[in-house]
């Protein structure tokens, strides 16, 4: 057996070193490397199949990102106590590992690829997401498996008004961008990002500053293909029958251009399939019946190449959209609100054949979500969830719960919202969105972010700006020939170049996914793209605003109400109680919800103004600090011969001595008060360090303020000692300490006392 090769390259990426490694790993997949940046290292492996799949008409490419919670030191919270299935965070990281890989397979490729990339180590400082595409890269660059990387992918940040490279994961919480770049050492691939209003410009700048470092990681894995590259594994695409196309072109004539030029989408398909059908009919009648399948396969593939070749060349040559637009018109918009009764926001946007409803559901701040994932954030208030339901198309298929698409596009409109909601501070409530696409013709995600937009609003969150967003689509020919679409719909999306989706304000960027389905495209491209959504986004945002541009001044009447309250962060402890009895007990006498944070803000949540106020008193007379002077109405819970234990708040007791418990003397605590009686007390004294109150029912009885009690030597009858206190007590003897009480007293009254 001969001993492994290990191959090493490293460069300096943002004053920190970047190095990948092959040959350590994995020796049995066709290529396996590991990269390292500080101390988070990944695995990626790639192993593609010898042969064609057979009966499919796609790229059978499956990406996995698979978060392993050793990696930071962590055993999963799970029954199993071994991880599950992938957290969001690792569908979003698959999907974003995917994206920029895809377009650069053979067209025709039909053999199953699987790349599969673990996280070994996290060091929460390094994001491991640009990590997963450089590692992908590599392992696909050095493999046989024919592909026309490599691919560089870095994280771009906005601190301290410049653009930073690869910022630490703890600083994105102040950056104002959070930008994902990939591409080639030619052009861009894919970008994801979410920023505060970041202008269209320096999103732009901060593109083309990413795409810089991408050609620096692109050169290091060609590096490493010197070293330890595999020949690539030849393969022809498959043969195009040219004589075929033309006889389908000719039967057709122009009744293909009259099908596919209509507005209605509906009605296109209709005609188009019924077109296809004919189509397919024709060119399969005289086929033995044996060979019908693969004759239909055929006949479907040339009549879809010629169908996406009539869209493009009627966009390209002569700028004719198939249902009729300008290269820069927007679909018609439809905009309402509130039709939705109980809920607590609601907002219906329709743009051409896309709509979409979001419903707004505001919660206590205890019900944010748990997130048990390898990022730095351990939880967050405010939720996007996109569903995507068969009818929406105009298709019956079985429903299996959210696919990654669904996934990555609700996380889309929630990146760009999250820039224009206001501080938990001043809204302390979890947002719970919910985007029901109803019907889908292109760009529903951007139609997701409007609608939610609009359902903040009605709810009453107090966002900063609206927000809109609009899809971008491009089409290329020859030699530098390209046109950019603006609210592209269906059928430009599936047969374009380019999904590039822009979602913002009318001050800057909040949102930016794009998706290139060519080698790359150019920033002269990105940058025509940019000025074409923001008149694009200018231009909804006007439809939305006229029927709604700022919050609600009211929250529904069927939205919790939300108290906040400081208190001394020493004092939870006391509002929580022992295994949290006391807050139990609070909740269950109230009916509210009730949410501590460490830093001593106490958030009270339920519908009924009364039951909150209930609630707040509790809280306050529990966490309240006890000073000389205060009056409290407490219940006797001890009677000992000395005096009387009172409490005053849950588990804060004061003691009334037998000198105090009246105006007169007192020759026994029971003549005075019984077990479960509720008196008046004063505050006289609370012991520095031990914290022990001392009460006093006859200054409540007299009047007598803590002021008069000390000018007079604190009242009373009996011989007093120099602390004020009665020297006797009914002609019980006893050796006294200073406070009055004998030692045998004394020593009882700090005994533990089960309660």
């Amino acid at each position: 057996m001969s001993e492994r090769q290990v191959h090493v390259v490293s460069a300096e990426i943002a004053g920190r070193t970047l190095t990948i490694e092959t040959g350590r790993f994995a020796e049995q997949a066709d290529g396996a490397v590991t990269v390292r940046y500080g101390d988070t290292v990944l695995l990626a492996t790639v192993v593609g199949a010898k042969d064609a799949r057979e009966g499919i008409d796609f790229f059978p490419l499956t990406v996995d990102y698979e978060e392993k919670m050793y990696a930071a030191g962590k055993i999963p919270g799970s029954f199993f106590k071994r991880e599950g299935k992938p957290t969001e965070t690792a569908i979003l990281t698959s999907r974003l590992t995917d994206r920029p890989l895809r377009p650069l397979f053979p067209k025709g490729y039909r053999n199953e690829v699987q790349v599969i990339v673990t996280t070994l180590s996290i060091d929460l400082v390094n994001d491991p997401g640009p990590l997963a595409i450089v590692g992908a890269s590599a392992a696909l660059s050095i493999s046989d498996i024919p592909f026309a990387g490599p691919v560089g992918a870095v994280n771009v940040g906005y601190l301290d008004d410049k653009l930073v490279v690869n910022p630490f994961m703890a600083d994105m919480a102040d950056s104002r961008l959070d930008l994902v770049v990939a591409g080639t050492k030619d052009a861009v691939l894919m970008v994801e990002a979410g920023a505060h209003e970041l202008p269209d410009d320096e999103m732009l700048k901060a593109v083309i500053e990413g795409h810089t470092i991408c050609k620096q990681l692109c050169d290091l894995q060609e590096q490493l293909v010197a070293l330890a590259g595999k020949p690539k594994r030849e393969f022809v695409p498959p043969a195009v029958d040219t004589s075929l196309e033309e006889a389908v072109q000719s039967y057709m004539g122009g009744r293909l251009k009259e099908a596919i030029n209509h507005a209605d989408k509906v009605v296109r398909d209709e005609e188009t399939l019924a077109l296809k059908a004919d189509v397919l009919a024709h060119f399969t009648a005289d086929e033995p019946e044996e060979e019908v399948p693969e004759r239909l396969a055929i006949v479907d593939k040339v009549f879809e190449a010629i169908l996406k070749e009539e869209v493009r060349s009627a966009i390209l040559e002569r700028d004719i959209r198939v249902d009729g637009r300008g290269l820069k018109d927007v679909r018609s918009i439809s905009v309402e609100v509130g039709l939705v009764p109980r809920v607590h926001g609601s907002g219906l946007f329709t743009r051409g054949q896309t709509q979409v409803l979001t419903v707004t559901t505001l919660g206590s701040p205890g019900e944010g979500q748990r997130l048990d994932d390898l990022g730095v954030e351990t939880s967050k208030s405010y939720i996007h969830h996109y569903n995507f339901p068969p009818f929406s198309t105009g298709e019956a298929r079985a429903l299996r719960g959210p696919k990654r698409r669904d996934i990555g596009h609700g996380a889309l409109a929630e990146r760009s919202l999250v820039a224009v909601l206001p501080d938990t501070d001043e809204f302390p409530y979890t947002m719970r969105l919910v985007s029901e696409v109803l019907s889908s013709n292109g760009s529903s995600s951007m139609a997701s972010v409007c609608a939610s937009s609009l359902s903040l609003m009605q709810a009453g969150v107090p966002i900063t700006r609206p927000v809109a967003g609009v899809a971008m689509g491009l089409i290329t020919g020859g030699e530098n020939q390209w046109k950019v679409l603006t609210d592209i719909q269906g059928v430009e999306d599936a047969l374009g170049d380019m999904d590039f989706k822009v979602a913002g304000t009318s001050e800057g960027v909040t949102g930016l996914q794009m998706d290139i389905k060519t080698t790359g495209i150019t920033y002269d491209i990105m940058r025509v793209a940019f000025q074409q959504a923001r008149e694009g986004r200018m231009f909804i945002l006007d439809k939305m605003n006229e029927v709604i541009s700022e919050a609600s001044e009211e929250l529904s009447p069927y939205a919790p109400r939300i108290i906040t309250l400081r208190i001394d962060p020493d004092k939870i402890g006391a509002l929580i109680g022992p295994g949290g009895k006391t807050i139990r007990s609070i909740i269950e006498q109230t009916g509210a919800s009730i949410d501590v944070e460490d830093d001593g803000r106490v958030f009270v949540a339920t519908a009924d103004g009364e039951s909150a106020q209930k609630a707040v008193e509790i809280i306050e007379s529990l966490t309240r600090e006890i000073k000389i002077g205060d009056v409290f109405l407490g219940k006797v819970v001890r009677i000992m011969p000395f005096g009387a234990f009172v409490n005053l708040v849950p588990g804060r007791d004061g003691m009334v001595h037998v000198s105090e418990l009246d105006t007169q003397r007192v020759e026994n605590v029971e003549d005075v008060v019984r077990m479960g009686e509720e008196i008046n007390v004063m505050v006289i004294d609370v012991e520095s360090g031990t914290g022990k109150v001392s009460l006093s029912r006859r200054a409540v009885l007299t009047g007598e303020s803590p002021e008069e009690r000390r000018s007079s030597g604190g009242g009373g009858r009996g011989p007093r000692d120099g602390n004020g206190r009665n020297g006797g007590n009914g002609g019980r003897g006893g050796p006294r300490d200073s406070s009055g009480l004998r030692s045998r007293d004394r020593d009882d009254r700090s005994r533990p006392r089960r309660r």
